[in-house]
C-alpha cells in the first residue's frame, strides 16, 4: 500500500496503544507485546504509543510519579529486547504538571504517525483520543475490563460516552455480549467480542514443570471499579472470592500458591494458616523474564474471576490465563461463562464451587501430561495472536 500523503510503498502501519509506562508490571508488558508481536507477523509494521496526561508507576516500589523515568527503565529494555526500540512513543502534552514532553521518537514522528496510521489499538480502552489522533482512520477500542463502561452508559456518564464516541469501532473480552445472560444494555453501540492474543512462542518451552504447585499472580484488594447498577453492587476486588474458598488449599496441602500484592497483609495470616503458600506479586512483576519463569515453572494455574465478571456472565477470560495455556500449563478458574465459548474439561477448568475447583485439581494430577498438551492444543486455536488479530482487523474494517 502507499502512505498517505507519501508515494513511497511501505508496510500498513498500526499504533497500539495500552498502560505500559503507566503500570510496567510484567503482565501489562506481555499484553502489549502479544499485540506488536502479532500484528508484525502479519504484516503490519507496529509502533507502541502512550499519549497521556496520567502519572507512572515505579514498579519496584509501587509508587506512582508525574515523571515517567522509573517506568522507561523498566518498560523500554522490554520493547527494545522485542524489536521495538525504535518504534515507541510517550508523550505528555496535555498534563497540567511538568514534565512535558514526548519521549522514543519525537513528537513530529509521532503526529505525522498518527496521520499515516492504517489504525490505532486502544488496549484496554485507557488512551484519550485527543484531537491529534482523531487523523488516525480507524480508532479501535479493545476493552480487557468489561462490564464498566457498559454500565456507565446505561446510567448516562457523559465522560464515559464522549469517550466512546471517539472511536471508529468498539470491541470487548465480553465474550457472551450478544447472548441471553449479559444483563446490561448496550446502549447502541455495536460492541464486537474479542480475547488476548498470545504471541506463543513467548510461552511454551517444552519443558516439564519445574516444581507441583498451581500458582497464580494476583492484585488483593481494590474496590475503586465496584459498580452499583440495577440495586447490587457488582465488586471489582479479588479477595473478596479468594476468601470464599479458604479452605482449598488446607484440603490440598502444599499445592496451591499466590503471588499477590503488598496489601495482603490484613490477610496474611489467616491464608497462610489455612495453608495458602505466599509470594510478593511486587517483586516478580517487576522483572518481565522472572514473571514468565514463574508461570512455566508452574504445575498449572488455579485463579478466580472478579464479581463484575462472575455475576454479569461476561465470558470474560484473562490475559495471563491464556499465557499459562500457551505455556502448556492447565487452567483451573471461576466460571464466567467462557465455557460457552471455550473447550473445558481437558487443560482448561470452570469452577463456581469449591467441590468443582477440587475435582478438576485432583483430574490434572491424575493425567498431568495429558492436560499439557491439551492447555497448549486451547491456546493455539482460540489465542493464537494472528488469528485473533487478523479476526479484530477485519471486523473493524481494516484492510
Amino acid at each position: 500500500m502507499t502512505t498517505r500523503g507519501s508515494a513511497a510503498t511501505v508496510r500498513p502501519r498500526v499504533i497500539v496503544s495500552g498502560i505500559l509506562f503507566n503500570v510496567p508490571v510484567a503482565g501489562v508488558a506481555y499484553q502489549v507485546i502479544h499485540y506488536l508481536l502479532g500484528l508484525e507477523r502479519l504484516g503490519y509494521d507496529a509502533y507502541y504509543v502512550e499519549d497521556t496526561d496520567w502519572w507512572s508507576l515505579d514498579p519496584r516500589t509501587g509508587e506512582f510519579s508525574a515523571d515517567p523515568a522509573k517506568s522507561f527503565e523498566v518498560a523500554v529494555p522490554f520493547l527494545e529486547r522485542h524489536g521495538f526500540g525504535d518504534r515507541w512513543a510517550y508523550r505528555r502534552a496535555h498534563a497540567l504538571e511538568e514534565p512535558r514532553g514526548c519521549w522514543g521518537m519525537s513528537e513530529m514522528q509521532l503526529l505525522r504517525l498518527y496521520r499515516e496510521a492504517d489504525a490505532l489499538l486502544n488496549v484496554t480502552g485507557c488512551q484519550t483520543i485527543w484531537d491529534e489522533i482523531g487523523a488516525c482512520p480507524h480508532r479501535i477500542l479493545v476493552e480487557s475490563d468489561p462490564g464498566a463502561a457498559q454500565i456507565d452508559v446505561a446510567l448516562g456518564v457523559e465522560r464515559t460516552v464522549r469517550h466512546l464516541d471517539a472511536h471508529s469501532s468498539h470491541f470487548t473480552f465480553v465474550e457472551t455480549l450478544l447472548g441471553p445472560d449479559f444483563p446490561v444494555p448496550t446502549a447502541g453501540y455495536r460492541w464486537m467480542p474479542t480475547r488476548q492474543p498470545v504471541a506463543l512462542d513467548l510461552w511454551h518451552t517444552g519443558a516439564a514443570p519445574a516444581h507441583r504447585s498451581f500458582t497464580t499472580v494476583t492484585s488483593w484488594h481494590d474496590d475503586n471499579k465496584d459498580r452499583e447498577f440495577a440495586g447490587d453492587v457488582l465488586y471489582w476486588t479479588k479477595d473478596r472470592e479468594f476468601l470464599k474458598l479458604l479452605d482449598l488449599a488446607g484440603q490440598r496441602p502444599g499445592r496451591l500458591e499466590l503471588a499477590v500484592t503488598p496489601d495482603v497483609e490484613p490477610d496474611r495470616g489467616l491464608l497462610r494458616e489455612r495453608g495458602w503458600a505466599l509470594t510478593d506479586a511486587l517483586s516478580l512483576s517487576s522483572d518481565a523474564e522472572r514473571y514468565r519463569s514463574y508461570i512455566t515453572d508452574s504445575w498449572g494455574e488455579f485463579t478466580v474471576a472478579r464479581d463484575q465478571y462472575v455475576r454479569l456472565r461476561t465470558g470474560w477470560f484473562s490475559d495471563r490465563s491464556a499465557c499459562y495455556l500457551a505455556a502448556g500449563r492447565p487452567v483451573i478458574t471461576q466460571e464466567t461463562g467462557f465455557s460457552e465459548v471455550l473447550p473445558t474439561g481437558e487443560g482448561l477448568f470452570a469452577w463456581t464451587d469449591l467441590d468443582e475447583a477440587l475435582a478438576a485439581v485432583d483430574a490434572v494430577d491424575a493425567a498431568p501430561d495429558r492436560h499439557r498438551r491439551a492447555a497448549l492444543a486451547v491456546a493455539h486455536e482460540y489465542f493464537a495472536a494472528d488469528r485473533v488479530i487478523a479476526d479484530l482487523l477485519s471486523r473493524a474494517g481494516v484492510r
